[in-house]
């Protein structure tokens, strides 16, 4: 009996995955981000390190279930105590209505991660308890084994990072629309060519609308056909040249290609 009830608890959390109660605004094209609705990207978390006394944020990355974080190789330090903010909105404010503050227990870093080539740039956060999920705090829907999104479908960034290159990073939740590059334009000859693998995702790079907004580990939140948002990339690294070059869109770790590896770390 407890199996079932718990395996009926999970079912329960999955079905309300990628649901915001405070829907976003999508109403606009998005040039160089803006503010999100507040709380309307329910499992976005801020990563934050301790320095001096003081936490400071590092990365973005995605609640999957109410023990673990979804988010980038690249932003984790053997040298560093971390914490993660859940259902923040304005990193600014410390007690901020509907956010908890969650200490980490263990951190699973991609056994293949190469940070010379940026190749399988996951890691999954286990937190030292388990969350309580509410209005401010949900989990993202993970997509399923392999699917491979189409050219220009409409994706949004969500992060704390620099507003414009070189800028401060933000104090509230900024969110752009970034439409997905299909792997064959994106590894063209004067795009991003040999760096970017089949397990990449990438979005944005017209030049146009900015990137500069996503933030590193953070999600690439994309609209699933009933209703709900999928989290399709987890962002690994853009342009050197700064943010908004044509030609150089973010790329994202493909979150599809790793659900082998996602369902392995969380049965830990």
């Amino acid at each position: 009996m407890l199996g079932i009830t718990v395996l009926a608890a999970i079912i329960a959390c999955a079905s309300s995955c990628g649901d915001p109660t405070y829907p976003p605004n999508l109403s606009t094209r998005v040039v160089g981000g803006e503010d999100a609705v507040p709380h309307s990207w329910p499992w976005q978390i801020s990563l934050q390190y301790l320095r001096d006394g003081v936490w400071r944020h590092t990365c973005g990355g995605s609640l999957i279930t109410d023990r673990h974080v979804l988010t980038a190789a690249h932003c984790i330090s053997d040298t560093l105590t971390y914490r993660v903010g859940l259902g923040k909105y304005n990193l600014t404010v410390e007690d901020e209505e509907g956010s908890v503050y969650a200490d980490v227990e263990t951190i699973y870093v991609h056994e293949k991660w190469n940070p010379i080539f940026v190749r399988n740039d996951i890691a999954i956060i286990k937190l030292a308890n388990p969350v309580e999920l509410s209005d401010t705090i949900k989990v993202a829907c993970l997509p399923e084994e392999g699917v491979i999104l189409p050219q220009d479908y409409p994706c949004y960034v969500t992060g704390w990072g620099r507003l414009w290159t070189d800028g401060p990073i933000a104090d509230v939740l900024q969110q752009g629309l970034q439409p997905v590059v299909s792997h064959s334009t994106c590894s063209k000859w004067g795009w991003w060519f040999l760096m970017v693998t089949k397990s990449m995702v990438c979005a944005g790079g017209d030049g146009v609308i900015s990137a500069c907004n996503g933030d590193s580990g953070g999600p690439l939140n994309c609209p699933a056909e009933d209703g709900s948002w999928q989290l399709h990339g987890i962002v690994s690294f853009g342009s050197s040249e700064g943010c908004n070059v044509a030609k150089k869109p973010v790329v994202f770790t493909r979150v599809s290609a790793y659900i082998d590896w996602i369902n392995e770390k969380i049965q830990l």
